[in-house]
């Protein structure tokens, strides 16, 4: 197995980066069509906050406000099961607006350690341990109106037991009705798999377009009307960071492609703006936060991208992720 190329960081760079206190980018405005430039920086899964130490108290009946209030890092969240969502490279680094730097040499990007368990929910502290949470998720609307609930915002005992069956049908862990961001994604994905473009966003060309719904976290390739890549959950950019929408095209594709800023991994590449691109990352994808610019997917799912798509095919991108 090929295994990462080692580089050391500037100890200060390095420090700030790992205590999260490296200096983030505003939002760049659009680009001019690519000429030379910088390097470009990877997208992945945001570091999940510590997992807690303390046994919370099982949910019941109580008010989450009132119990947010009384501890509000119960409100961070965090893996349901104990070391998962963990990214296996620190990839999350500030987008660049310019296109990237061609590399001097040819260095293959690892494969995977280990495959990523894409089903383990994020969720509060205080709800990990909870049979049935009381609490109202992350995407409570979304997944209600998915499951075809009452679309009011608001966690119900009712809800609960009806998401949690959801939960345990798809294995999701822990299976206690938290309304999170894997729910939500899978929820999402099942319901766009048999005519992703129903409600006709993406435009309909003779030629591929890779469709890239924003509003859902989705994307598909068809050409014409037919589905020449399925639809699969993608991370887009988050606040300050957002994935540039409208019209554009693939313009350098690199399989093996190093970050030139920091030195990690950015599998299966595919530029359509600036130094926004598709890539593969090594951690969960639908995590609480977005990624810093690029549509992030699964390594998988990026290698499988690599084989449909070629240089000039254009790419529409249309929506805004929920939260931004």
């Amino acid at each position: 197995m090929t295994r990462w190329r080692s580089r050391i960081l500037p100890p200060l760079l390095a420090a700030a980066l790992l205590a999260g206190t490296a200096p983030a980018h505003g939002e760049e405005p659009d680009p001019t069509p690519p000429g030379p430039a910088s390097g470009t920086a990877p997208e992945a899964a945001a570091d999940p906050a510590p997992e807690a130490t303390a046994d919370p108290a099982p949910e019941a009946a109580a008010d989450p406000a009132s119990e947010a209030a009384a501890d509000p890092a119960s409100d961070v969240l965090v893996p349901g099961i104990a070391g998962a969502g963990r990214p296996e490279y620190p990839m999350d680094t500030p987008d660049q607006v310019l296109p990237p730097t061609t590399p001097d040499g040819e260095i293959p990007v690892p494969e995977p350690e280990e495959e990523v368990d894409e089903l383990v929910e994020y969720l509060p502290r205080g709800a990990v341990k909870a049979a049935c949470t009381a609490r109202t998720g992350l995407y409570q609307r979304q997944v209600e109106r998915l499951l075809k609930l009452k679309a009011d915002g608001k966690q119900s005992a009712a809800d609960c037991r009806a998401i949690r069956a959801f939960q345990t049908k798809q294995k999701i862990k822990p299976a206690n009705g938290y309304a999170g961001p894997v729910t939500w994604g899978r929820a999402e994905l099942l319901a766009a798999r048999k005519n992703p473009n129903a409600a006709k966003k993406c435009p309909v060309r003779s030629y591929p377009v890779a469709c890239v719904d924003l509003n859902r976290e989705l994307m598909w390739v068809q050409k014409g009307k037919k589905i020449t890549y399925p639809v699969v959950n993608i991370r887009s950019g988050r606040a300050g960071y957002r994935t540039r929408t409208g019209w554009h095209s693939v313009y350098w594709r690199h399989k093996d492609h190093w970050s030139t800023i920091y030195d990690t991994p950015m599998p299966f590449s595919q530029f359509f703006d600036g130094g926004q691109a598709f890539h593969g990352v090594y951690g969960p994808i639908a995590t609480p936060t977005g990624s810093r610019g690029c549509v992030n997917l699964s390594y998988r799912n990026a290698e499988k991208l690599w084989s449909v798509l070629r240089k000039g095919d254009r790419v529409y991108i249309w929506g805004k992720r929920p939260g931004l």
